[in-house]
């Protein structure tokens, strides 16, 4: 049966729903419940019913689904055992020992927040909580702070090769080349697709400039100002947001920072992966084992990653209760609670799941391939669109995981059907245009955390990183998506993004350098 228009209907409504009401769960079932209607003769009872029995129990029992949700909690309680034994909390600790200046205070900050890159929500709180000390101290503003700590936070879990968002990452791409019938190694795709990531690449970046050129713009600049030249961290009439983790994640008063509770996990779990993705392509799947990227292209990296997250998080277990910081009961308590903290990404993606299903059974990719192809939309400018669209929903909704489950099953088979050769950077523009929104929307929880973390004021928070995110964001579209959209290689694109940050900040930003400042200071009291 043709639905014609009425096939991309359930995702467009996802789609209006989640930026209408910015409630993403009830936006996707909605969607996937009146695709079902469609399928079942237009009755919206029976449409009902099909939407669980037939696309989410379908999603929850499908062998690799299951395996990335499994993996997913996993990955959430290892977290909440490194978090709570005071593993994070001594790495950032003992790097930000080391910075006596502003600059060095920023770059700390950056450095802490790229060390945890397993979870932005964790980066969020330990990196703010952490560096905040050190930055006050050292006259850096509160905005400042929860802009690197904000930066430093998704921008790099989404590009992470191992953390809490690539079970979902993993998902979503294996489901969308699952409807176009194309077999592929989804950790290799994953892998394939982090030079595309322009805009995640160029935040994390940008970070990097400002805080060596000691040079700001917008909002910033004075903000930066006021800390430098007054020791006002904060403006005055400010509202910091009070930090409000839970106590199950909370290292406990009187427990020892040890830097090997953070260390020897991650070492472990990262080791583990790799040598399980080469053990599996070769003894599994039939690999070259003189072959490194053969071997892993015929690994399950489903399977590997389910071993590895559960090794990852006995290691860390062991150390806590080995070390006597937490009780076994307490140590189990710790890793239940670190899989709640991730139970609503599960449900977002089980949801995103069906209704990639749902769209799937209704002809969506079809009818969209063919609108492109008639409509003559030139391919190269594909990934360019996309990225654009995947920004605007991520901003309007506050959520980067329900827009990359709406968006990627959509945008995958059209890049597929006009040139192949997009579909690694329109895969990157969608997974990196949805981080634009969870790094600066005033309603996305991470951006929330980062405030929180900071203790920053959360509107001034957005308003000065406003710019910053904005530029980068204008940087990966006309530097990086426009061009790998021609063809033009990631190893010159990326450079030539860099070097055009590098000479706005340059041109555009003043000066932060407490010297310069006080010099400014005095002049316009000479002339006053």
């Amino acid at each position: 049966m043709e639905f014609g228009f009425l096939s991309i209907l359930p995702a467009i409504v996802a789609i209006t729903l989640a930026i209408a009401t910015r409630e993403v769960i009830g936006s996707l079932f909605i969607a996937i419940w009146l695709g079902a209607t469609f399928l079942n003769n237009y009755n919206p009872g029976t449409g009902l019913l099909q939407s669980v029995e037939n696309f989410v129990l379908n999603s929850v029992t499908d062998p690799w689904n299951c395996a990335i949700l499994i993996f997913t909690l996993f990955m959430g309680g290892m977290i909440g055992l490194i978090t709570r034994s005071g593993g994070a909390n001594a790495m950032a600790e003992a790097l930000a020992k080391r910075a006596k200046t502003p600059r060095a205070g920023q770059l700390a900050t950056w450095l802490i927040g790229m060390l945890i890159f397993f979870d932005d929500y964790g980066s969020c709180l330990i990196t703010g909580n952490t560096a905040r000390p050190l930055t006050d101290r050292l006259k850096v503003s509160r905005e400042k702070l929860s802009y690197i700590v904000d930066s430093t936070a998704a921008p790099v879990a989404t590009i992470g090769i191992i953390s809490t968002w690539i079970g979902y990452e993993l998902g979503i791409i294996y489901d969308s080349f699952q409807a176009i019938g194309v077999e592929t190694n989804v950790y290799l795709t994953f892998l394939q697709s982090i030079p595309y990531r322009f805009y995640s690449i160029f935040a994390l970046g940008l970070v990097v400039i400002v805080a060596v050129m000691m040079r700001d713009f917008g909002p910033m600049y004075h903000a930066e100002k006021r800390a430098r030249t007054t020791g006002k961290v904060l403006r005055d009439g400010a509202v910091p947001l009070v930090d409000s983790t839970s106590s199950d994640l909370m290292v406990k008063e009187g427990t020892p920072l040890r830097i090997i509770n953070f260390i020897l996990p991650i070492v472990v779990l990262v080791g583990a992966t790799f040598y399980g993705l080469y053990w599996h392509g070769v003894h599994v799947g039939g690999g070259d084992p003189g072959s490194l990227l053969d071997a892993l292209g015929n690994a399950d990296s489903s399977i590997v990653l389910l071993w590895t997250s559960l090794i990852g998080a006995l290691v860390a277990l062991v150390l806590a209760v080995s070390q006597r910081i937490l009780k076994f009961t307490e140590a189990m308590d710790t890793f239940v609670s670190g899989m709640k903290s991730v139970f609503f990404a599960c449900v977002i993606l089980v949801l995103a799941w069906s209704l990639s299903s749902v769209s799937s059974e209704l002809g969506a990719a079809d009818y969209l391939v063919g609108l492109v192809t008639e409509g003559g939309v030139p391919y190269q400018i594909v990934p360019l669109v996309i990225f654009l669209i995947a920004c605007l929903m991520s901003f309007a909704t506050g959520t980067s995981w329900g827009t990359m489950g709406i968006i990627t099953p959509l945008a995958i088979p059209v890049a597929y059907a006009l040139n192949p050769a997009i579909l690694i950077p329109t895969l990157g523009s969608v997974l990196t245009g949805a981080i634009f929104g969870d790094h600066c929307s005033p309603i996305s929880d991470s951006t929330i955390l980062s405030s929180t973390g900071s203790g920053a004021d959360h509107i001034d928070h957005v308003r000065t990183q406003m710019p910053y995110a904005i530029l980068a964001a204008v940087v990966a579209a006309v530097f990086g998506f426009i061009p790998a959209g021609f063809g033009i290689p990631v190893w010159i694109t990326i450079p030539v993004g860099l070097v055009v940050l590098i000479l706005f900040v340059r041109f555009v930003g003043k000066s932060t350098a407490a010297d310069v400042l006080v010099i400014e200071s005095d002049k316009a009291k000479a002339k006053a």
